[in-house]
C-alpha cells in the first residue's frame, strides 16, 4: 500500500536515525520556559534533530527551510501558523498541544495538507475531575452556603445527593468517558450522545441515546448537562434557544469544550427566565470574558477562567505525547492522534 494512503504515516526524518532535519516549537503551555526544560526529552525522542523556537507571530531567529515538525502551542494562531507554513517547505506534521484544532484549520494548512495530531487525552483527568468537583458543589448548594457564610447567616441547607440525579455528556470522547468514569461510584443515571453514534464500546451504566439529533432529548432528561464536543460547523451554537427550551426545569448547563457551541444570548434568556437553574462556564466566544458580561451578574453562573484543564502533570503528559509520536515519526510509522481534517477533530 502507498505509504501516503495510511492516515499519519509521514516519516522516517531526513536527519541522522530518522529523525527530523529540524523541530520547529512554538511557546507551550509555560512559554519559553517549558521549551527549555524539555529540550532534552525532545532530543531524546529524536537525536540530531535542530530545535528552532518560534515566536507567537510565527517567526524564528533562524531560516526554517528545513523544519519538517512543527510543535504548535496555543499562542500561534491562525494567521502566524499560515505565516510559519509558508516559509517552511519541508514542513510534514504539526503537533497540536491542544486537543481543539479548529482555530488551525486554513484554507492554507488544508492546502499544504500535512499530518495533524493533537493532545488527545492530556487533559482528560483536569477536566473530569473539574466537572465532578462542580457538580458536586452544586448538590451540596455549596454557591449559596458560602453567601450565607458571606452574610454571617447560620441556615442549614438539604443536599441532593448524586445518586437522584441524571447526568448528561454532550460528546463522548476522552472527556465524557472520564465524567462517566468518575460519575459511576456516586451511582447517577448516565446518559450520552456522541457525533458517530454506534462508534467505539460504550461503559456499563452508560446509555448511549444516539447522535446530535437525540440532544433535545438529552436535555430533557439531564439535572447536569456537560458539553464536551468538538468546534465545528455542525457544533457552532448547538445550545440555541430551541434546544434549551428543551431543558429539564431547574438543570445545570457545564461547559468546559468551547465558548462557541452555546448561543450566549440565549443562555442568558434561560438563565434569567428559565428552565435552566444555573450554568457552569469555563470557556467563552470572546476570552478573557469581557466586564461588561451578564454572566459576571447571574447568581446563578459560576465563571472560571478556562482553567479547567490546568495542572502540573498536563504539561508532562503533553511532551509524553509528542515525544511518543517523535520515536513513531524516526521508525517510519504512523502517528497515532492523528486528527481528521474532513470532520474537523
Amino acid at each position: 500500500m502507498n505509504a501516503d494512503k495510511i492516515p499519519g504515516m509521514v516519516g522516517p526524518g531526513h536527519g541522522p536515525g530518522g529523525s527530523p532535519l529540524a523541530i520547529a516549537i512554538s511557546p507551550v503551555l509555560s512559554g519559553r520556559d517549558a521549551y527549555a526544560s524539555m529540550r532534552q526529552r525532545i532530543l531524546d525522542a529524536a537525536p540530531g534533530s535542530r530545535l528552532i523556537p518560534i515566536s507567537p507571530e510565527g517567526f524564528a531567529d533562524e531560516p526554517v527551510d528545513e523544519v519538517e515538525v512543527l510543535l504548535r502551542g496555543w499562542s500561534l494562531g491562525g494567521d502566524a501558523l499560515d505565516r510559519f507554513v509558508g516559509r517552511a517547505p519541508k514542513l510534514r506534521w504539526i503537533h497540536s498541544v491542544s486537543v481543539g484544532v479548529e482555530s488551525m484549520l486554513t484554507p492554507v494548512i488544508c492546502l499544504r495538507a500535512p499530518a495533524i495530531t493533537n493532545g488527545r487525552g492530556v487533559f482528560d483527568q483536569p477536566i473530569g475531575q473539574y466537572v465532578m468537583t462542580m457538580i458536586l458543589s452544586v448538590c451540596h448548594r455549596l454557591p449559596q452556603l458560602l453567601e450565607l457564610q458571606r452574610e454571617r447567616t447560620w441556615q442549614p441547607m438539604e443536599a441532593v445527593e448524586l445518586a437522584e440525579a441524571t447526568i448528561g455528556l454532550v460528546g463522548f470522547g476522552g472527556i465524557g468517558r472520564e465524567v462517566a468514569r468518575l460519575a459511576a461510584p456516586f451511582g447517577p443515571r448516565i446518559v450520552a450522545i456522541r457525533r458517530r453514534a454506534g462508534v467505539g464500546e460504550t461503559p456499563s451504566g452508560v446509555t448511549v441515546l444516539g447522535g446530535l439529533e437525540a440532544l433535545p432529548e438529552l436535555l430533557s432528561l439531564s439535572d447536569f448537562v456537560v458539553l464536551a464536543l468538538p468546534l465545528t460547523a455542525d457544533t457552532d451554537s448547538v445550545i440555541d434557544d430551541a434546544v434549551l427550551r428543551k431543558a429539564k426545569p431547574g438543570s445545570w448547563l457545564i461547559n468546559v469544550a468551547r465558548g462557541a457551541l452555546i448561543d450566549e444570548r440565549a443562555l442568558v434568556r434561560a438563565l434569567r427566565d428559565g428552565p435552566l437553574g444555573g450554568a457552569i462556564l469555563d470557556t467563552f466566544r470572546e476570552e478573557p470574558l469581557p466586564e461588561n458580561s451578564p454572566l459576571y451578574r447571574f447568581p446563578n453562573c459560576i465563571v472560571t477562567p478556562h482553567t479547567s484543564w490546568s495542572s502540573k502533570a498536563v504539561l508532562d503528559r503533553t511532551f509524553d505525547v509528542f515525544c511518543h509520536n517523535l520515536r513513531r515519526y524516526r521508525a517510519g510509522e504512523p502517528l497515532d492522534y492523528v486528527v481528521d481534517t474532513s470532520a474537523g477533530y
